[in-house]
């Protein structure tokens, strides 16, 4: 029996430890080894800026949508070589009306006659686009006049197929939400390790590009369109990278619970187009790939699947030998520590530095064990309900 506890003990921590220790420290040793520094090949005898989409997809996002239209219309990119187009997912509020008062600007939209989710979006205005880059961006957050030339620039070379924004998670430190900024910036480093040892498998949700031929205009609307065009891209022979100088500040969520909800439904839309596409963890066909894959995203995803089992050989081995009773009591007052912060944030208040920092764990792996039975289940989730982010 103690035997069995052990290994349901271990199983989390091994996966963790692959995942975000052994897993990066491997991209790190083979970019040194290598030598290599992120390099792009140009397309000879090109002579002038690609067309490109700009599409925002929005539901009901009248706080936020004008400083979004602004921010695009900011950019540096030449206005004749760009459409924005903001596609309303059936909005009941004055989205719609304040998209047409940029009409004047080129800013046109396209509302969905039902409401449909994010992909069913993006699925209707690949048809009627006419850039040959389509530019995906969140309603929610920023980006520097610089940013979408440093993302279009990418696709400079005939091999990208996908250029995923460089992600900055912004907010006060006092946030509940504090600790995403730490997870990001280490998620962005391994992103630009992948991208010198051949590409990323998975782009930011928020600011990414795709060349329209690449853009699946059918593509499921339960899936996750932004981890899919990553993998689309590698079945029709592109790779993906992460861009640096593409810079997306991402404004963190206020609450905790939030925060909770959000992961849920990203990482079971995850799991669930991981499945559909599923043939591209086959190590002999896809190879470099298919270990990328496996370790970046299948390995965490694990983790949270195995975590249940852990606390319950944690439990076994407590109560039945006095050596891991200290760990089980250890464990037991993070638990309690995490479910103080999440209760803090929920009514509203600002919740001290260590509560946050529990709050912010626990949230992130009741997520990951939620997201899982939501998963296995069956239960999709295509229908779209954005982020609430500050302004």
């Amino acid at each position: 029996m103690s035997t069995l506890a052990l290994a349901l003990v271990s199983l989390p921590f091994g996966l963790i430890g692959y995942a975000y220790v052994v897993y990066p420290s491997l991209l790190w040793v083979g970019v040194t080894l290598s030598g290599r520094a992120s390099r792009r090949r140009r397309i000879v005898g090109a002579t002038e800026l690609p067309f490109i989409t700009i599409t925002l997809p929005a539901y009901n996002a009248e706080r936020t949508i004008s400083a979004a239209i602004e921010n695009v219309l900011a950019s540096d990119y030449p206005a004749d070589r760009r459409e924005i187009i903001v596609v309303s997912d059936c909005s009941t509020d004055k989205t719609d009306d304040i998209v047409l008062s940029y009409a004047s600007r080129g800013v046109t939209l396209l509302r969905l006659p039902e409401r449909r989710g994010k992909t069913a979006a993006e699925n209707v205005v690949g048809r009627v686009a006419r850039g040959d880059i389509i530019v995906n961006m969140d309603a929610t957050v920023r980006i520097q006049p610089r940013s979408l030339s440093a993302l279009v620039d990418a696709f400079a070379d005939p091999t990208v197929g996908v250029a995923s924004g460089f992600d900055s998670s912004v907010g006060t430190e006092a946030d509940a939400n504090g600790g995403e900024s730490g997870y990001v910036g280490y998620e962005m480093w391994v992103r630009e390790l992948e991208t010198q040892l051949g590409g990323i498998v998975g782009a930011s949700g928020c600011f990414y590009g795709i060349r329209r031929h690449v853009h699946d205009t059918n593509f499921p609307e339960q899936l996750s369109r932004d981890f899919a065009s990553v993998l689309i891209a590698r079945f029709r022979g592109y790779r993906a990278v992460s861009v640096r100088d593409a810079l997306c500040y991402v404004p963190r969520t206020k609450a905790l619970d939030a925060e909770l909800e959000r992961k849920v439904r990203t990482m079971a839309r995850g799991l669930e187009t991981l499945w559909y596409m599923r043939a591209l963890l086959n190590p002999v066909r896809f190879r470099w790939f298919a270990f990328k894959l496996f370790s970046h995203k299948l390995c965490r995803w694990l983790v949270s699947l195995s975590l249940p089992g852990g606390i319950i050989g944690l439990a076994m081995l407590g109560l039945s030998q006095t050596a891991f009773m200290p760990v089980l009591v250890a464990f037991a007052g993070g638990v309690g520590l995490g479910i103080a912060g999440l209760r803090w944030s929920a009514a509203g208040q600002q919740p001290p530095r260590v509560l946050a920092l529990a709050g912010f764990a626990l949230a992130a792996n009741l997520a990951g064990v939620r997201a899982w039975y939501r998963a296995l289940r069956g239960q999709s989730t295509p229908v779209w309900e954005p982020t609430r982010r500050p302004a």
